[in-house]
């Protein structure tokens, strides 16, 4: 019997979940031990060369147009607003309220993708979004 084929995407949504969830825990230790914007500055320090690498050792693309420059320069611009807000704020606050209010980012994500890119709004969606945003509250409690 061998093993069930797991889902590419089901995968690594996987170990973003868990290496995510890590990454918090360890900032918040990091933003306890030296100052949070610091810490932020290395957590990117490491991540870049790392994401550099990757990219060496795929088949990643190294062509680059004008439009996908921009929206990744403007994707990382927002990242790293994220990444020091995330450590400022667990300097200052719970690891579980910070981490659980950061992981909403899907919300806002869903939100545009409906309003902004005209995906289809459904019961189900705005539910789900309804779900997340209790389930914020009672963690963050």
């Amino acid at each position: 019997m061998g093993f069930p084929e797991i889902d590419s995407a089901v995968f690594f949504g996987s170990i973003t979940m868990v290496t995510w969830g890590i990454w918090v825990v360890l900032g918040n230790a990091a933003s306890e031990s030296i100052d949070p914007r610091t810490a932020a500055a290395i957590s990117y320090l490491v991540a870049g060369p790392l994401a550099l690498g990757f990219i060496l050792v795929s088949d990643a693309s190294l062509a680059i147009n004008a439009k996908g420059g921009l929206l990744a320069g403007t994707a990382g611009l927002f990242t790293g607003i994220g990444l020091i807000s995330m450590y400022v704020g667990l300097s200052r606050g719970s690891t579980t309220t910070i981490s659980t209010l950061g992981a909403m980012y899907f919300v806002v994500a869903a939100i545009i993708g409906m309003v902004v890119l005209g995906e289809k709004v459904t019961v189900t969606r705005v539910a789900g979004i309804g779900f997340a945003v209790i389930g914020v509250i009672l963690v963050s409690q």
